[in-house]
C-alpha cells in the first residue's frame, strides 16, 4: 500500500505532486483523495486512466510552474486541455445509511474516468483564477523536494510542503552539521 502525502493543500497540487504511475496506484490515490468513497468498486480503471491522470498532472504542473515563475504562458495545448476537462460534469453523489447507521457518500453511478478527471480539473481553473490561492502559492524549500503546496499558514511563514517529512529533513541535517562539523 503506498502511503500518499496529501500536503499540498489542494487536490490538484497533490495529484501534480505524486501522479499515480499504474491503474493500481491510480485506485488508490482515487480512495485515498477523497474522489471516490472507500468501498467503491474501481473495476474500471485501467492503464489508460492512469495515463489520462498522469496527462493532467503534467498540464497542472506547468500551468502552476508558469505562475509561480511569473511567465504566464497560459494560452496554449495545456490549457485548453485543462478546460475541456474542467467542462465534463463531476460524480453525482448521494447518501446512504453506512454501517454503523449514519450517512456516507456513495456514487450514484460507477466510476467515470472523465467525471473524475473533471473535479481535479475544476479544482485547477479554481486555483489559478483565484488571486489569493495563486498568491499563496510556493515551492517547497526542502533539498530534493520539488513539491508546490499552498502557504495557509499564519503570517504565510511556511517553508516546506511537509514540516514532518522535508522540515524534519532539515532539522535533522542542521542537527548533524553543528554536532559532526
Amino acid at each position: 500500500m503506498v502511503a500518499w502525502r496529501f500536503h499540498s493543500g489542494r487536490l490538484c497540487l497533490d495529484l501534480m505532486a505524486e501522479p499515480p504511475s499504474d491503474a493500481g496506484r491510480l485506485a488508490q490515490w482515487l480512495v485515498t483523495a477523497g474522489l471516490v468513497p472507500a468501498g467503491t468498486p474501481l473495476d474500471g480503471v485501467d492503464e489508460h486512466w492512469a495515463r489520462r491522470f498522469a496527462e493532467l498532472a503534467g498540464d497542472i504542473d506547468a500551468l502552476v510552474r508558469d505562475e509561480l515563475d511569473g511567465r504566464g504562458r497560459y494560452a496554449g495545448p495545456r490549457l485548453d486541455h485543462l478546460n475541456s476537462l474542467a467542462a465534463a460534469p463531476p460524480p453525482a453523489l448521494r447518501a446512504v445509511p453506512g454501517q454503523e447507521g449514519r450517512l456516507v457518500r456513495a456514487l450514484s453511478t460507477p466510476p467515470d474516468c472523465g467525471a473524475l478527471l473533471a473535479v481535479v480539473a475544476r479544482d485547477t481553473v479554481e486555483l489559478l483564477t483565484d488571486p489569493v490561492a495563486r498568491a499563496r502559492l510556493r515551492q517547497c524549500e526542502g533539498d530534493r523536494c520539488d513539491r508546490v503546496y499552498l502557504d495557509t499558514s499564519r503570517g504565510h511563514r511556511r517553508r516546506w510542503c511537509s514540516s514532518e517529512t522535508c522540515g524534519n529533513r532539515e532539522r535533522v541535517a542542521r542537527h548533524r552539521a553543528r554536532t559532526h562539523g
